[in-house]
């Protein structure tokens, strides 16, 4: 149940602002919208408001937003409202909003994360400073055993006081198979638990837990440019790694819904923060996939818009609906070929 209300969350926030991008810049340069919807397929329910339905559809893979004038062979009553009589730029800016609400999403979701729980904070390496408070347990682990809980901080071992992690390891390293007293702060009492380190491969000790990394809180205007920086950087990232598998240098790694919804449910299982993270990189992910120039995609309508303003003229509108037609079959076969690959390595997991 977790994972199904997880998936909804995640592609119901990312639909919405995408479609959200193109509703607002479309009703601000006066086209008409006949229609707003989130999901695809049968319309589950319907809410009529001034002219434009707003339906809930029954899958929760895409949505769309229906405007005069996209259809060539509608007859449209107003041509002042009509998509394809407005100037070609703000055709341009209705079609690329979209992506530009999945950036926006991302920058917010991560500004709040920043303002909530905190930026990370690096070592001067550049790694993540790790705290001595756990969390999360190895099950069945040594830790775990001896009763040592999530969110608590251990501050001395044998006596001896600690403030890093690494001094932490280092002591529980070098004693394995050795009774350890830890001195541990639990909701503002100190209690002493008493462990017994496992040996490892290599002959360290391990008690199974996992640190909390250090946050630092960022007030609204720091969080909103941290959350700009971290969306261009992965931004960058992104389109790097894309032209390394167009040019033969990294592996076609690609993920359709099954495996979307996977990592959404791992994601989930470690929290909100985690779960906010990824629906941020996904949206980022959205807006740079929307604007790639593949037919039924935002990025092959802005290439042909970019042909008409070069030409002077547009493109047949028949035609081009006809090349977007053929594209959208066969990214809906592309998604079935992934799908089919998703599920093949769920299943040999």
């Amino acid at each position: 149940m977790q994972t199904l209300w997880a998936a909804l969350f995640v592609f119901g926030l990312l639909i919405v602002f995408h479609e959200l991008g193109h509703f607002i810049v479309a009703k601000a340069v006066g086209i008409k919208v006949h229609e707003f919807s989130v999901g695809l397929g049968p319309r589950l329910f319907s809410i009529p408001r001034r002219g434009t339905a707003y339906n809930l559809r029954a899958f929760p893979l895409g949505g769309f937003v229906r405007m005069a004038g996209m259809d060539p062979e509608e007859k449209v009553e107003d041509e002042a409202a009509s998509f394809n009589k407005k100037p070609v730029f703000q055709r341009m800016l209705v079609i690329v909003a979209g992506s530009l609400m999945n950036f926006v999403l991302a920058i917010l979701i991560l500004a709040l994360i920043f303002m909530v729980r905190g930026l990370p904070v690096l070592t001067p390496e550049g790694l993540p400073k790790l705290t001595t408070v756990v969390a999360k347990l190895v099950p069945g682990g040594p830790a775990e055993k001896a009763g040592l809980l999530p969110k608590d901080r251990i501050i001395a071992i044998d006596g001896r006081e600690i403030n890093k992690w690494e001094e932490m390891m280092e002591i529980i390293s070098a004693r394995p198979e050795q009774p350890l007293t830890l001195t541990v702060l639990r909701a503002g009492q100190i209690n002493e638990i008493r462990v017994v380190p496992l040996r490892d491969e290599q002959g360290r000790g391990k008690i199974g837990v996992y640190p909390t990394q250090e946050f630092r809180r960022l007030d609204l205007f720091s969080a909103l440019a941290a959350g700009t920086q971290y969306t261009v950087q992965v931004g960058a990232v992104i389109l790097s790694f894309i032209g390394q598998m167009i040019a033969g240098k990294a592996p076609a790694d690609l993920g359709g819904p099954v495996r979307i919804v996977w990592e959404i449910n791992r994601a989930a299982e470690f929290g909100i923060f985690s779960l906010l993270q990824l629906a941020a990189f996904l949206s980022i992910n959205l807006g740079l996939f929307n604007l790639l120039p593949i037919p039924a995609l935002d990025g092959s309508r802005l290439m042909f818009l970019a042909v008409e303003l070069f030409r002077g003229r547009p493109v047949d509108p028949v035609k081009e609906n006809f090349i977007h037609m053929i594209g959208f079959g066969l990214l809906i076969l592309l998604i079935v070929v992934i799908t089919y690959n998703d599920l093949l390595q769920l299943f040999l997991r």
